[in-house]
């Protein structure tokens, strides 16, 4: 169980950040903001106590916090995110990480490692290789979660910007992953619940304290989940956040605290 999230509200300059989702067009930065807004509140109905920072006028993608960090149950690693635009928004996030945390670790050059790209099971971590993380980010990675008592495997990815784009775990041995990753082997043992392939999106579905919070606007993975789990769940406006790449994920780091206030 979670006990609290860091989150960065959006800036009037999300309208710069990257995407290779063009076609949806620029966001609105002021909708943005109130459904990060609506994000937040939904992370407190959850029983998480929210740590805002203040918007980041330098970094666009800044909203995008849990790129830039990994925070297990016995430690943080703060990144090096893969895209040379947002490698220094790991420095501005991590005081913030620091103050939560009695060990923090960094990924070096000429690592890079997006944390978007790597999903916890349990004391198990998956970690995509993609554009943005590559093989010796996460060979690093691995050998500061062996510190910890951890083991890590490596998923090469062919679509999607990060790994968490195409799967999402959601305890109880269940996963919500996209058909275009259903067959890869080493999630054979889970229990599946495939996103239809127009509703990719949905796949970036956030579990949260025993209650699924999901983007808005695609009816039959929302259909799909309620047949497979008996958990509540909470559908969030993520329009604005779609149009650059931007998913639930993203938008906060999920954590309890090891550092004792």
């Amino acid at each position: 169980m979670f006990t609290h999230a860091i989150v960065r509200p959006p800036a009037a300059n999300l309208t710069q950040a990257l995407t290779t989702s063009s076609p949806l067009g620029v966001p609105d930065p002021a909708l943005a903001a109130r459904q990060h807004q609506a994000y937040v509140e939904a992370l407190t109905r959850c029983a998480m106590e929210v740590h805002r920072l203040e918007p980041a006028a330098d970094f666009p993608d800044g909203p995008f916090v849990e790129d830039t960090a990994l925070l297990t149950p016995r430690g943080a690693v703060i990144t090096r995110p893969g895209a040379p635009s947002r490698r220094d928004e790991a420095a501005l996030n991590r005081p913030a990480i620091e103050g939560y945390f009695d060990e923090v670790f960094a990924i070096e050059a000429p690592g890079t490692l997006d944390a978007g790209d790597v999903m916890m099971v349990g004391d198990h971590y998956y970690v995509g290789l993609s554009e943005r993380t590559n093989a010796e980010g996460a060979r690093q990675l691995g050998a500061i979660l062996a510190r910890w008592g951890y083991a890590a495997s490596t998923v090469p990815l062919a679509d999607g910007l990060h790994l968490k784009s195409s799967v999402s775990y959601l305890e109880h041995g269940h996963l919500l992953i996209t058909e275009a990753l259903a067959g890869q082997p080493a999630f054979a043992l889970f229990t599946q619940v495939i996103v239809p392939e127009e509703e990719t999106y949905a796949a970036n579905t956030l579990w949260v304290n025993e209650t699924l919070l999901v983007a808005e606007g695609f009816p039959r993975t929302l259909a799909r989940l309620r047949d497979a789990m008996a958990l509540p769940i909470i559908t969030l406006g993520m329009g604005e956040f779609e149009k650059v790449d931007g998913g639930l994920s993203c938008l906060s780091l999920r954590f309890r605290p090891t550092r004792s206030a």
